[in-house]
């Protein structure tokens, strides 16, 4: 069931992504709501499929992006395993591995995307795309990263509630 939900849920973060977050931008810099909603779900304890919601949302958001077919897949993939490797050692606090995570994620997929763009032809100087693109996404999604994992956390806790001992 939870994988079956991470269509809509990522499909309306995709369009809320293209429609409304993609006009705030910090300098050149801009929030991936969907990266971040990949990594807080990736860091609930009893999620057991974040792997197929970074496949379902690598894909819906190569649907109206302009880069590469397969860039955002392979740079959400990365930021779940990274997602996921902190879960299992950062397991005590889980806010910490939440804003490491996007850190990372946030420098993994836009670095995939520079690095993509590149092959193509496409010439991005290094450091006006780091300091006018990576580092201001990569606030905009600090920002926004824990009122996100609260909300990965509640959808979290609706689709897999606790057993009751009695």
């Amino acid at each position: 069931m939870a994988t079956l939900l991470s269509l809509p849920i990522l499909g309306i973060l995709v369009i809320f992504q293209t429609a409304v977050a993609s006009r705030v931008n910090l300098l050149q810099g801009s929030v991936d709501l969907v990266m971040l909603a990949l990594i807080a779900w990736a860091l609930q304890p009893r999620v057991t499929n974040a792997w197929q919601w970074a496949l379902v949302g690598g894909l819906l958001v190569n649907i109206p992006s302009s880069m590469p077919l397969g860039v955002p897949l392979l740079g959400y993939l990365a930021a779940t395993g990274v997602a996921l490797a902190l879960r299992r050692r950062v397991w005590q606090v889980p806010m910490l591995a939440m804003l490491v995570a996007t850190l990372v994620g946030t420098l993994l997929t836009l670095g995939i995307s520079w690095v993509a763009l590149q092959i193509i032809g496409v010439s991005l100087p290094v450091f006006p795309s780091f300091y006018l693109v990576i580092l201001p996404s990569a606030l905009l999604n600090l920002l926004l990263a824990i009122p996100i994992y609260t909300l990965a956390g509640d959808l979290a806790s609706w689709l897999y509630p606790q057993e009751l001992e009695i």
